[in-house]
């Protein structure tokens, strides 16, 4: 399960990215309580916004970000957006110690944090490969979730506490130091032993990476699971916040609802790094448990039995968004790698500007039990196309053995997609079918 800890590079990365997730999940439920409670009163619709031009950019400059992941040094462009990162979070708590901070400053704000993460999180995502083999890729990915979700345990109710303790500006400030850690793990990182890799030489490909998904029904199917819930499940900050509200909570409560759902989330996690491969039947089985465990949540009639529910919600979400990962990551050509995973990015990250405002604003007409059933339905429609995928794709069939059941064959072969020679300077076009789980025959 943690063979990739093994690896002194991963093992940096891993603590750092730890350490640093954790502050940015207290500076994330201090902002959403910040425009929830200081800023608005109480106006979800507000934080919705909020959330639409923290998540916009990576949608918008897909293509770029993209393009950067694959054309320059991963290490030293993740030097650089850290670097930002923590100089934006301490301009935003600067601006609430001193009473300066306003909605439209925490707008813009937002926005900033977008553009940054845009160019970010493809390049996070793509370095793992940079750590790893690609036989310890599927491990590193799930493991990387694992830690994420930890953060995630720990972060929102340390957050939350410290709102009620020091104060909104002085969380942001101590996410600023904890950037410090990713910083020094990748300082420290022996170059020699990171996997070389193809890497672009300009920039009149940018369109590569959305033909190649397109060539992939597989990756069409997984991006539009993902999608759905990106857009409609997943807006968990307002789903907490205002429910945290609806049962009488405060900023403790709401942080604390937030770690429980991490519980669920770790432990998904640390169940996808114990599978050897990410297989497209977990998504769909996965999406489809989200659905039917935020629709059981919806209509909870207590704080403790909402945040139990939560558990499950949180397991059968990174569930699904692990092995999605890892499934792109690990069958994906590796000189297109950084836009795939861009591409990715900008599905989960981008598809929050069109839900967040939806969502928050059916919390503030209907209340968030309604905007909680909304999420559910999205989780059971993804699962609908998934299975409607794998079923029109001929990989189900009759077992030979068992009368009344099913095999699903994710076996099928395929030709890669690869680059024109003229694109890359050390990789080779080829066409040579290889078998990779869950693809269609070209």
């Amino acid at each position: 399960m943690f063979r990739s800890l093994s690896i002194y590079n991963y093992r940096l990365w891993f603590i750092g990215a730890l350490v640093s997730n954790i502050g940015g999940w207290m500076q994330s439920t201090a902002q959403d309580w910040v425009v929830l409670t200081e800023l608005t009163n109480n106006n979800a619709a507000a934080m919705g916004v909020t959330m639409a031009l923290q998540f916009g950019p990576p949608l918008l400059l897909v293509s770029i970000t993209g393009w950067a992941a694959d054309r320059f040094d991963r290490r030293h462009l993740l030097f650089a957006t850290q670097s930002a990162l923590l100089l934006l979070a301490i301009g935003a708590g600067v601006l609430l110690l001193t009473h300066v901070m306003t909605l439209p400053i925490m707008f813009g704000f937002a926005l900033a944090f977008g553009i940054v993460t845009a160019f970010d999180a493809p390049a996070r995502q793509a370095f793992v490969s940079d750590v790893v083999a690609k036989e310890n890729a599927s491990n590193a990915v799930a493991l990387n979730s694992a830690s994420f979700n930890t953060a995630r345990l720990i972060g929102p109710a340390v957050g939350g506490i410290l709102i009620v303790a020091i104060g909104t500006g002085w969380v942001f400030i101590v996410n600023a130091v904890t950037f410090f850690a990713m910083l020094l793990a990748l300082r420290l990182m022996h170059s020699r032993e990171l996997v070389p890799r193809a890497r672009a030489t300009g920039p009149r490909k940018l369109a590569d990476g959305f033909r190649y998904v397109a060539r992939r029904p597989d990756l069409v199917v997984t991006f539009i699971m993902v999608f759905l819930l990106g857009a409609f499940g997943m807006n968990f900050p307002i789903f907490a916040s205002t429910m945290a509200l609806e049962f009488g909570q405060g900023a403790d409560g709401y942080g604390v609802l937030s770690s429980i759902l991490a519980i669920g989330s770790l432990a998904g996690a640390l169940l996808s790094a114990r599978r050897e491969k990410a297989r497209m039947r977990v998504v769909m089985w996965a999406a489809g448990g989200f659905g039917i465990a935020s629709l059981i949540s919806s209509f909870m009639p207590t704080y403790l039995s909402y945040a139990i529910v939560l558990v499950f919600v949180g397991f059968c979400t990174v569930t699904m968004l692990t092995t999605a990962n890892g499934y792109v990551q690990t069958t994906t050509d590796p000189a297109l790698r950084g836009r795939v995973l861009a591409l990715y990015m900008a599905v989960i990250m981008g598809a929050t500007p069109i839900g967040a405002p939806i969502a928050g604003w059916i919390a503030e007409q209907f209340g968030p039990r309604v905007a909680v059933l909304v999420g559910a339905v999205a989780g059971l429609i993804a699962f609908a196309v998934g299975a409607g995928w794998l079923a029109l794709s001929g990989r189900v069939h009759r077992h030979e053995q068992m009368r009344f059941r099913l095999r699903l064959d994710e076996t099928r072969p395929l030709h890669v997609v690869t680059p024109g020679p003229e694109e890359f300077s050390d990789a080779v076009a080829s066409t040579t079918p290889i078998r990779i789980p869950g693809t269609s025959p070209r």
